[in-house]
């Protein structure tokens, strides 16, 4: 999968996120299909498969002659399970876009990661609905990947990884400080460069047990929050 998520995955996934955040409750009733699809923009078809989505995951009852009713769970486990951004109110879909790509040997003071002596650096501009809510620089240990271009890479890296590189990432540790905006960040990112913003240094670990991939995010404060729950 390249480029932008299908759009029936970017609305089960947005409603995913509104399920986490609290704004869908458990048991609440969608409004009628077509009255949905309408207030969204899109094809009354695409949002069907975007619900189907939502009942394959044990998130959704589809009762016929009644409706679709949310059902809550803890271990909601969409494509941006991983992703902790979320609007101030909570929610919120995300998107990327690469901003660069390249292959470097890996920078003295990174923590170590990988068995590899470069790594490919990938900086992207993150939204939260649209709005840019945040920076981010990805080191992906050399290793896992003979190359990446730009344009091979998916919405969702980590679905990316599982698809196209044939490992998926199980597990991520994340450490959350304050930290000037570097000054790389691009124009659509509000805070200028220097700006102490909100910053999150991860390194996540493959199903193999291997640690194979080192980030850091800057985040707009303005925007977005870190949020994490516990059920």
């Amino acid at each position: 999968m390249r480029g932008p998520l299908p759009v029936h995955l970017q609305i089960s996934e947005m409603l995913i996120r509104e399920i986490a955040a609290g704004r869908l409750a458990d048991g609440a009733r969608l409004p009628p299909e077509r009255e949905m699809a309408a207030s969204l923009g899109i094809a009354v078809g695409t949002l069907r498969r975007a619900l189907a989505d939502l009942t394959e995951k044990g998130l959704l009852d589809r009762i016929q002659g009644s409706g679709n009713y949310v059902r809550a769970r803890g271990d909601l486990l969409g494509i941006y399970a991983f992703f902790r951004l979320e609007r101030i109110g909570g929610g919120g879909l995300p998107t990327a876009e690469v901003l660069s790509v390249e292959q470097l040997p890996k920078p003295a003071g990174l923590p170590e990661f990988g068995s590899a002596e470069e790594a490919h650096r990938i900086r992207r501009l993150r939204r939260l609905d649209g709005e840019p809510a945040a920076i981010e620089e990805i080191w992906l240990d050399a290793s896992r990947a003979e190359r990446l271009k730009r344009e091979d890479l998916s919405e969702s890296l980590y679905l990316h990884y599982r698809l196209a590189l044939g490992f998926s990432i199980v597990r991520a540790e994340d450490r959350i400080a304050v930290a000037p905006v570097p000054d790389w960040a691009p124009a659509e990112f509000r805070p200028t460069s220097g700006t102490v913003v909100g910053f999150i240094e991860r390194i996540a670990w493959a199903d193999d047990g291997a640690s194979v991939e080192y980030s850091r995010s800057w985040f707009d404060p303005g925007v977005a929050r870190y949020v994490t729950r516990f059920k």
